[in-house]
């Protein structure tokens, strides 16, 4: 059985790997590493009390006790921002990974990610700007073009760096950049958000339930590179499966969907995260999505699509076939994200910055 077939039934349902080979277990910490779910997979074998092959364990046991100190940075960088942030009393709302881990939600545990988001009223991004460099902070991207694509036309400041910690920081503003199809409304997230319950952090604010989701699954479907792809999925899944327990949390989300012009993104989330991970959603949300999003159904041949790029046993290597999907999937998520004629001149800029690049460190070596 592939490896990427493994991990799926790991994570959904330990006990199907109760009689792995060696070889079995080496690929499927190999597959699970390079989906950046080595931490979820160690936790979820762990409270379903299955023990490991002996040379998997030590890898196992290694992303827990990776998993609980990234735990501990993030709640300390959470804490600095805090203090960076605390006294111009705006809102700083949390997304993904660190909402998730400041939430205590159960996809939170084991899970590994290597920069904090952060979602801000657009009116004070200056002032966030300020304060965050006042305190360490400084910008990632150091050419003029970065800094106006950026500014501009993106939904975030450029990610921002510590100059002593090396923490990543990305500031936005919105979900989705200015230029997209879709203009959802970061200030009815911002709205529904509510305060951290961890003391002494009164600035610090978490998405609610609904808005988690939605913000997971928007990232998913405009996101070109699917390297951490698998591992958002299963994020969704194990989020829908947590909320869904109060009945009203399908209401919620259909209506957060629709009034925040996200209705096809969060359609096609379902879609994938339903065709990977076999996730219970209602037919009926299904339907309302598809009424209000523009078309009946996500195509069945970007279904395929993603099948192909999303898990395609990368520990052993991508195929032909998984890197074509990937690079139709890297075009199409900047399509949605601007008009063709700035799409075309952004990327050939891009790879004329690449070559150059390419072309100067080869003259360097060769001298």
């Amino acid at each position: 059985m592939p490896a990427n077939r493994i991990l799926v039934g790991a994570l959904g349902d330990p006990r199907s790997i109760g009689s792995l080979s060696p070889a079995q277990w080496s690929s499927l910490i190999q597959e699970a590493r390079s989906a950046n779910l080595l931490g979820s997979l160690a936790e979820r074998l762990d409270q379903a009390g299955i023990d490991a092959e002996p040379r998997a364990k030590r890898h196992l046991d290694g992303a827990r006790q990776l998993g609980a100190r990234q735990r501990q940075s993030v709640l300390w960088e959470i804490h600095r921002l805090q203090i960076a942030l605390g006294s111009l009393q705006v809102p700083i709302v949390l997304l993904k990974g660190a909402a998730y881990v400041i939430s205590d939600q159960l996809v939170a545990r084991g899970r590994l990610f290597g920069d904090i988001d952060i979602l801000v009223p657009r009116e004070s991004l200056g002032d966030v700007e300020s304060r965050l460099m006042l305190n360490g902070w400084v910008t990632a991207k150091s050419s003029a073009y970065d800094q106006q694509y950026y500014r501009k036309w993106m939904h975030e400041l450029p990610p921002m760096v510590h100059i002593h910690r090396a923490t990543v920081l990305d500031v936005h503003h919105n979900i989705l950049p200015l230029t997209a199809r879709s203009t959802p409304d970061s200030g009815k997230i911002i709205a529904r958000s509510t305060v951290c319950a961890i003391s002494g952090l009164d600035a610090i604010r978490i998405p609610s339930r609904e808005d988690l989701v939605i913000h997971s699954m928007t990232h998913l479907v405009h996101e070109g590179e699917l390297h951490n792809g698998l591992r958002d999925l299963y994020d969704i899944d194990g989020m829908l499966r947590s909320f869904s327990v109060d009945p009203s949390f399908w209401v919620r989300l259909t209506n957060f969907s629709v009034t925040n012009d996200l209705a096809s993104h969060v359609l096609f989330g379902l879609t994938l995260v339903q065709m990977v991970f076999s996730t219970p959603v209602p037919a009926q949300v299904l339907a309302e999505l598809s009424a209000n999003s523009g078309h009946a159904t996500p195509s069945g041949w970007l279904k395929v699509i993603y099948a192909k790029a999303l898990p395609a046993d990368r520990a052993e290597g991508a195929t032909t076939i998984a890197s074509i999907a990937r690079s139709f999937i890297y075009v199409r998520a900047h399509a949605m994200r601007m008009p063709v004629h700035m799409l075309a001149r952004h990327l050939l800029f891009k790879a004329w910055m690449r070559m150059s690049a390419t072309s100067s460190e080869q003259n360097q070596q060769s001298q």
